[in-house]
């Protein structure tokens, strides 16, 4: 009896064997001699195009350059991008696709904020390791996830900044608020009663406006005979540009806050005139700066010219995580493999990108917290300009 079970237990632990051979090999996928698989879902069609766009740049911007130099320890670069539109099921569809078929053995980006909160799980459960950079909210790293990082700053620590520094800038003022009517508009919400509580502001319009709305005539009217001075506009694009345009037919022109998603080149040509003056926050230095100056030239040879032309602060955030997520994958030397990556990453300590801050995580941090600074834009140029 015993030499049977022994004759067994042969091709039992051979079977052991090869099964945890297999696992270790699924966790290298995306990697052969000459190349390293690099996977990203954005939206590169609708409205938010602008955004997922120039992420995406970015992230080509960041790959060139490591290719040009010899990709990661000899292996080069190969870009895997999917589309989703926005539309947060095909931001599943496209994980999914690109874990699983396109065989990526990393990931960067992933959508807008929706989209990344709802795709968590099928992150979590691969364990590949991921650098997000497009819409950093605290759903993502708050509990720490063990393959996710996020490079950025929170909405919330955002929209408290921007507000404090208006409101130290005027004080005493009659404030104004619209925000859109979902879980975006909310962290902008929290963020602004943060600071209504500690400022004691006082609040004469308090709006919200549904998804995809266009039309911002009567809510603008309303802001207008609610005498509101100071104004938080918590649109995202189309919003913003609209809600501008309705103030300045309506002649007022209050001081105006916008967040970063609107903070985009596009949006303030649309704007016209009616955007002058307004402010804006951001962790990501403006291309007005000697910082924003250097890496337009940096990446000028690097993508093709319609590409360039698409380069907004976004492009910066892509560049940075994928500047970070490069670096951390090189660090595994020869042999790299997703344990060592997310190891890597959690390590990273003051990496400089020359777009914003240098990028830190730590031992259970998975969340870069960049430094914040006031811009203004200028209209005549078509730029935001660091407020001293």
């Amino acid at each position: 009896m015993r030499k049977y079970l022994a004759t067994l237990s042969l091709p039992l632990l051979l079977a052991g064997t090869l099964a945890a051979s297999d696992r270790a090999f699924a966790a290298e996928q995306g990697i052969t001699d000459t190349e390293i698989v690099i996977g990203d879902v954005e939206p590169l069609t609708g409205p938010p195009a602008l955004l997922g766009v120039a992420a995406s740049i970015g992230h080509k911007i960041a790959i060139a350059e490591a290719n040009n130099a010899g990709g990661i320890n000899g292996r080069k670069i190969k870009y895997v991008l999917e589309d989703d539109g926005y539309v947060t099921a095909r931001t599943i569809q496209g994980v999914k696709k690109v874990i699983e078929v396109d065989k990526a053995f990393a990931m960067l980006g992933i959508s807008g904020s929706g989209q990344s909160i709802a795709v968590m799980p099928v992150l979590e459960k691969a364990g590949i390791p991921t650098v997000i950079d497009v819409a950093p909210v605290k759903f993502l790293w708050e509990p720490p996830r063990k393959n996710v990082f996020v490079v950025g700053q929170s909405y919330e620590e955002g929209i408290i900044h921007l507000v404090t520094y208006l409101a130290e800038k005027n004080p005493g003022k009659k404030w104004g608020l619209i925000t859109q009517d979902d879980d975006y508009g909310i962290t902008v919400r929290d963020g602004f009663d943060t600071v209504v509580k500690a400022k004691k502001l006082n609040v004469v319009y308090s709006g919200n406006y549904k998804k995809g709305q266009r039309d911002f005539s009567s809510d603008m009217l309303q802001l207008k005979d609610s005498g509101a001075e100071v104004f938080l506009a918590g649109g995202i694009i189309a919003e913003n540009i609209a809600m501008m345009k309705e103030l300045e037919k309506l002649n007022v022109k209050p001081v105006t806050g916008i967040f970063w998603p609107g903070r985009i080149e596009p949006v303030l040509k649309l704007m016209g005139p009616a955007g002058n003056g307004i402010y804006a926050v951001d962790y990501v230095e403006p291309f007005a700066s000697a910082a924003g100056k250097a890496f337009l030239e940096k990446a000028k040879p690097l993508v093709s010219e319609a590409e360039f032309k698409g380069i907004n602060r976004y492009t910066m955030t892509g560049y940075a995580a994928a500047k970070v997520l490069i670096a951390a994958i090189a660090r595994c030397g020869k042999e790299p493999t997703w344990a060592c990556t997310i190891s890597e990453l959690e390590k990273t300590k003051s990496v400089e990108t020359g777009v914003m801050a240098p990028v830190s995580f730590g031992p259970g941090v998975r969340f870069s917290n960049q430094k914040l600074q006031i811009m203004q834009s200028d209209f005549p140029t078509l730029s935001f300009k660091p407020v001293n």
